[in-house]
């Protein structure tokens, strides 16, 4: 038997004691690495076996569109197999896809959107192309987004924000122990289940680094660590700046960096200057400072400790990671509805005509897909 033969049959052997059969369980906050470990091994097991199966279109009913988005809209579904499921389909035109050079984020997308398992990360269910489209079909998560309750509200209070971060922490941890950056943390991509709990949704800008380095420029401006303005090689830290952006953002409605255009806005950003809230109580304000450091040597989450600086800060005292990553936790918001169809959390869009032709795109472009 070779080394590698070995080594992958302690790693099988390693996943399936540790992982209940597969399944990566977190019971206990000193099996936290091990339950990392378990997931990287399923993760990269889950790549290399056969692509999700391909459904059609046509397998199911269209209801409502309850968003729309840079390539087309996401749409309110059913299987028809199963009528009482609802189901978020994201549609994506083909030819938008090629026209902004996107055909990568997209392919990363559903490869992370069909092998990532976790609590407080959306998972894909469904794929379908045709001509004109590809569909992602995903869980409906009832409750909207965080912008939405944001925009409702104006503010959260502490222990509300503390709820919401303390599931991003975790679901950061996970990504990045699978060595992917998640590049695009901001309320819109927060949803909100009907059980109170959380989804980041949309990994379209997400990507696995081997170097732990990536120069791309992309995100949302407001969100963006300065080193990726200063387009300079950056890693994991990013999603750590754009928490404290969203920490702030929940409890004073505004983000730290505001101007009336981008030059100004990424010249604040590239200078770290923001008027910290007088309502923040001393421990808020700590972590925060501590997230939006310019300076990578003394951003938290990029130091010696590591996400242990973030975990173990002071704000995060009445969490207990272990019980919120299993959903042990009371959340201080449950978003009300009346059956699993409800959409009065979303925006009310204006539904485009179906029978809409698309202009002829390169099918070989899509044949991955």
């Amino acid at each position: 038997m070779s080394k590698s033969d070995i080594k992958k049959t302690v790693s099988d052997e390693y996943a399936s004691n540790i992982g209940h059969n597969n399944n990566c369980m977190l019971e206990d906050i000193d099996k936290i690495q091990e339950y990392l470990e378990c997931s990287k091994i399923n993760f990269e097991n889950r790549l290399k076996r056969q692509p999700m199966k391909e459904s059609s279109v046509n397998d199911f009913t269209f209801h409502k569109t309850i968003g729309m988005g840079a390539f087309g809209r996401v749409m309110l579904v059913n299987h028809k197999l199963d009528p009482r499921k609802f189901l978020a389909m994201k549609i994506m035109k083909k030819e938008q896809i090629l026209k902004r050079n996107y055909l990568q984020h997209v392919a990363n997308e559903k490869q992370l959107l069909s092998n990532l398992r976790h609590p407080f990360i959306i998972q894909m269910e469904y794929c379908a192309k045709d001509l004109c489209n590809l569909y992602f079909v995903m869980p409906f998560i009832v409750g909207g987004d965080l912008f939405g309750l944001m925009s409702e509200r104006g503010v959260l209070d502490e222990l509300h924000a503390m709820f919401y971060a303390g599931q991003m922490v975790l679901a950061l941890e996970y990504l990045h122990s699978l060595d992917i950056i998640y590049r695009d943390l901001k309320p819109e991509n927060v949803l909100i289940s009907g059980d109170g709990f959380i989804k980041l949704t949309d990994l379209g800008l997400s990507k696995r680094i081997t170097s732990n380095r990536t120069t791309t420029l992309c995100g949302t401006p407001y969100y963006l660590a300065p080193e990726i303005i200063a387009i300079k090689p950056y890693g994991k830290p990013v999603d750590w700046w754009a928490l404290g952006i969203i920490i702030f953002e929940m409890v004073a409605g505004s983000v730290p960096f505001n101007a009336d255009n981008e030059k100004k806005l990424f010249y604040k950003i590239l200078s770290g200057s923001y008027r910290m809230p007088i309502n923040f109580s001393p421990n808020l304000s700590h972590l925060v400072k501590n997230l939006l450091r310019v300076d990578l040597t003394k951003r938290y989450g990029n130091l010696t400790k590591g996400i242990a600086d973030i975990k173990h800060h002071r704000w995060f005292i009445k969490i207990d990671w272990i019980m919120l990553y299993n959903k042990n936790m009371a959340p201080p918001y449950v978003p009300t509805f009346t059956s699993p169809s409800d959409t009065h959390n979303f925006e009310v869009f204006v539904e485009e005509d179906a029978n809409l032709m698309c202009t002829e795109v390169d099918q070989n472009q899509f044949a991955d897909f």
